[in-house]
């Protein structure tokens, strides 16, 4: 007899958990599904988690200067206990709100029915009223570059490197680019950063562009824009890279972080009609479902914006969706971004340049760091928030912060900039108390300056 469930999750990373925790507390019988050893997905098992502890590593290293009592092997190591903490924390929701968990590959038999192959061969079949598809992505490999080369790693890969490398390169200076640039310096390690385009991450605010490359540049960082590669060549001593400008970098190991791919293929998706573009994304309307309305994707699947809050927000509204039939949207417009480099980005709303696009009559009110009571007692003067807000009305436009805690304080600007009316106001941050010594003046010295500039 074939089991079925009113909704059965497709992956267990933040999107796959945040639609598994919607409908089974709205009453419905979920069961998650996932290929993967330990649920959790790539989030906690390669990508976000691992990574943002690696920072936090290099960052006290960094700062205490004792990094000849560790080693990069010996930090991968440390973060292993994170990790498993994690995967605990996870197991332990699904079992205490009775989500049934499925080991194996999901296939699809019909907009109905999948396939579970599980480690040991075993195929069952399972039915459900709705499916949500939440599989993640992994690292984009260019069918030129030979990725088996134990010199040449990727976001997966680097996290299992057994030696601690004296210089790296890093093609893409992309979010996980430019993040691994940070963390390695921290580690005194020697960083090539090759960008293919004339700015890093173009879709932040150019103020907090030009701040990040500065600061990586101090740090030892060699950036080099508006490149691209011809060749790659690895043996036993290192690795070169050949550039279309006739460059040659080399370095003992290239990290590739040139975008990733939708992990939409190996589950008979088009014998459904639903198709990846060419990067595996998968396409979705408004309310997150396929051409099969029974059929929701969400995550770094769908593409745009691969961030892990945003996917578990993606995954809570198509929940939402299947059990109401409807969902307010208005808050997936503000979701902010966390970039961790040293020091870490955050921001939401619009940035300079696209309001002087729209011709928006704007100004800006900014803080700096140095001249901020708790950055001077805590040592981490580096940084600055800037208030973008309308001329006429004082209506907040966006936030964007560089500096320690950025991706913390960010969200007193979020929970402001998605009021409406005059709860969305300049106003707000003068006349509210902070407390005294804390990052969050900033917002009160940022408004400040900003109100000064037009009275």
């Amino acid at each position: 007899m074939i089991k079925h469930y009113d909704v059965i999750v497709i992956g267990s990373g933040p999107g796959g958990e945040g639609a598994a925790m919607k409908a089974t507390k709205e009453g419905k019988e979920v069961a998650i599904c996932d290929s993967f050893e330990n649920i959790g997905g790539n989030c906690t098992h390669k990508g976000t988690i691992p990574s943002k502890a690696l920072r936090h590593a290099s960052q006290i290293i960094s700062d205490t200067e004792t990094l000849n009592n560790a080693d990069y092997q010996s930090i991968l190591k440390s973060m292993l206990p994170i990790i498993e903490q994690q995967y605990q924390l996870r197991k332990g929701f699904y079992q205490r709100n009775q989500v049934t968990i499925l080991d194996g590959r999901a296939t699809f038999i019909d907009e109905h029915t999948i396939n579970i192959t599980e480690k040991s061969g075993i195929e069952k079949k399972y039915t459900a009223d709705y499916f949500v598809i939440a599989t993640g992505s992994r690292p984009y490999h260019p069918s030129d570059i030979d990725f088996t080369h134990p010199r040449i790693l990727d976001s997966d890969s680097i996290l299992k490197l057994d030696k601690s490398p004296r210089s790296i390169s890093i093609y893409g200076a992309g979010v996980i680019g430019c993040e691994y640039a940070s963390i390695f310096r921290g580690l005194k390690i020697k960083v090539n950063l090759i960008n293919t385009r004339n700015q890093l991450l173009t879709f932040l605010d150019d103020e907090i562009i030009d701040a990040l490359a500065y600061h990586l540049r101090e740090d030892g960082v060699i950036i080099k824009h508006n490149e691209e590669y011809e060749k790659v060549e690895a043996n036993e001593n290192g690795v070169t890279v050949y550039l279309k400008s006739n460059k040659q970098i080399k370095s003992d190991y290239l990290l590739w972080a040139q975008g990733r791919t939708g992990n939409s293929d190996n589950m008979n998706l088009e014998s459904i009609g639903i198709k990846g573009n060419i990067r595996g994304s998968i396409e979705v309307n408004e309310h997150f479902q396929t051409v099969h309305k029974n059929i929701y994707a969400v995550g770094d699947v769908i593409g745009y914006p691969s961030l892990a809050s945003a996917a578990y927000d993606q995954g809570r509204f198509a929940a939402t969706h299947i059990v109401h039939g409807e969902c307010e949207h208005k808050l997936v417009e503000y979701i902010t971004t966390g970039i961790y480099t040293i020091p870490e980005i955050s921001s939401v709303g619009f940035t300079e340049k696209e309001l002087t696009e729209k011709k928006v009559p704007y100004e800006v009110g900014r803080s700096m760091f140095k001249h901020i009571a708790r950055a001077q007692i805590t040592g981490r003067t580096t940084g600055m928030l800037k208030i973008l807000f309308h001329r006429e009305t004082l209506e907040i436009l966006g936030v964007h912060c560089f500096g320690y805690g950025a991706s913390e304080i960010i969200h007193i600007g979020q929970a402001i900039i998605t009021q409406e009316g005059q709860a969305n106001s300049l106003m707000y941050f003068i006349n509210t108390t902070f407390n005294y010594p804390t990052m969050a003046e900033a917002y009160r010295v940022a408004a400040l300056n900003g109100l000064n500039r037009i009275s």
